[in-house]
């Protein structure tokens, strides 16, 4: 018998890829929601220490705007563990692992909010799931590759905002209709 393969926060499994998004919740109300990008766990440690050298933290939420899009996050990807038969993830004060895939979505839609204003939030999350899981890789690559430390808040960056906070699209072109307001943003940086 195989043996049984841990699997921590959201779908992440050390042992087929260290890998993974780090989301530090902190316990003060008004404290910031820090998702870093690491690639390397330690094993058998209560609390992953942060190497600033190696870990890159790609963005800070209020924890404000963390609760708004907390509940889209989790129903998405327990629904997709769900398929894969593993365990749901939970947000939990402290830190929580998110497997790679699942982390490059939930900066993407972290980055769309990050300086919005919180009224807009729901345009997001609603453009944000009219993408399929690719699409958000895409662009999360794309911005990452130009601006996807904590602080680069242009360009893509800026791009990925203004198309998902301020094109309130229908049903019908979704995907279409985004990424032409992504190239006609970059276009006008």
């Amino acid at each position: 018998m195989a043996d049984k393969k841990n699997v921590y926060g959201f779908g992440f499994i050390p042992e087929e890829s260290q890998h993974h998004f780090l989301v530090i919740i902190p316990r003060s109300t008004n404290g910031k929601v820090v998702i870093y990008e690491r690639f390397k766990w330690q094993d058998g440690v209560e609390e992953q220490t942060i190497d600033p050298r190696e870990d890159k933290p790609k963005v800070a939420l209020s924890k404000h705007k963390w609760r708004l899009i907390e509940d889209t996050l989790k129903n998405e990807f327990n629904a997709r563990l769900r398929k894969e038969k593993l365990p749901a993830g939970k947000w939990t004060v402290g830190q929580v692992p998110v497997h790679r895939l699942f982390g490059k979505e939930m900066v993407l839609l972290a980055w769309a909010i990050e300086d919005c204003d919180p009224s807009v939030i729901p345009t997001a999350i609603k453009n944000w799931l009219g993408l399929s899981p690719e699409e958000r890789w895409w662009l999360f690559t794309m911005t990452n590759a130009a601006t996807g430390g904590l602080n680069d808040k242009r360009g893509w960056r800026k791009a990925i905002r203004y198309a998902l906070t301020e094109n309130p699209v229908e049903e019908t072109n979704k995907q279409l209709d985004i990424f032409d307001l992504l190239i006609q943003r970059k276009i006008d940086d």
